[in-house]
């Protein structure tokens, strides 16, 4: 965690993902006389940053010894092929993680085809099974990005017990789940969103901030809490390249710990998708 001159530090998430890597590919290197853990991604359509995304992902999955299961169809895809293709990667032995990458092209229905994924295989902790699980607090895949915000937490070495902890967003990709998982942790949580009705208020009273509304700078320093951990997850492209959903230069001089965008949240979506497929990997083989 870096120094940021006049405020608080700052959270890199580069360096921490780093180390995530590191942890996931011991892991793997650990378990080699058991099982090879493989990840299987699905590309439907030609969209340009879901390429990279996916990309992405299968250098990651090399890095650290995960075997990648690479599926490209075209955007023309029939529904009932998609979910042909899902359920080929369901029962497949050598897949333990399942990955679609998303947006679909218009046309398909992403709810029924992330419905479909095993639960035991769902590496984004997007199926209503996924969700459920993480709401009764058992044993289950979580979602990527808000594992990596409680990693980038626990970084700071805050404690989230008996914090009163706000989050601003309620999707169920980020803002729902990150607040059962603080829950989890015995913070206080309190939701905010669009229509919340004093919004300065309830982040002003935050020991941990999460910010994940899509919207560039839409929270100021001056609402900070002094002391606060400030996580922020948007990250949204303005004519002054990648900003977040926090003013970050206002915010860094009251904040204790503060992630930037880029270089914060982001680098350990991919981290967490790893680590996760390995935990589905090593429950395959314990049956």
């Amino acid at each position: 965690m870096a120094e940021t001159e006049g405020g608080g530090a700052r959270i890199d998430g580069t360096e921490v993902a780093k180390r995530v890597r590191g942890e996931v590919r011991r892991r793997v290197a650990g378990v080699a006389d058991r099982v090879r853990p493989g990840l299987a991604t699905v590309l439907v359509g030609d969209d340009a940053a879901s390429a990279v995304y996916v990309r992405n992902k299968r250098k990651a999955c090399a890095e650290v010894g995960i075997e990648s299961i690479h599926t490209e169809l075209p955007a023309t895809t029939a529904q009932a092929t998609l979910l042909a293709k899902v359920d080929e990667l369901n029962a497949r032995d050598d897949v333990h993680g399942i990955l679609v990458q998303l947006p679909l092209p218009e046309g398909l229905d992403e709810k029924e085809v992330i419905d479909r994924l095993s639960p035991e295989k769902d590496v984004d902790g997007l199926t209503p099974v996924s969700q459920g699980r993480l709401l009764a607090g058992t044993a289950g895949l979580r979602p990527c990005t808000p594992l990596g915000v409680m990693r980038l937490i626990d970084e700071t070495g805050v404690d989230p017990t008996g914090k009163r902890a706000v989050v601003v967003g309620r999707s169920l990709l980020v803002g729902k789940p990150v607040g059962l998982l603080l829950l989890e942790r015995h913070a206080t949580v309190t939701y905010c969103h669009s229509r919340t009705a004093d919004l300065e208020a309830e982040v002003a009273s935050a020991d941990i901030l999460v910010a994940a509304i899509g919207r560039p700078k839409a929270i100021p320093g001056s609402w900070i809490k002094p002391g606060a951990v400030v996580i922020d997850v948007g990250i949204n492209r303005t004519d002054d390249g990648l900003v977040g959903d926090v003013d970050y230069e206002s915010a860094r001089l009251r904040a204790a710990h503060i992630t930037p965008v880029p270089g914060g949240v982001g680098p350990m979506t991919i981290a967490m998708l790893l680590s996760n497929t390995v935990e589905a990997a090593l429950a395959s083989v314990r049956g």
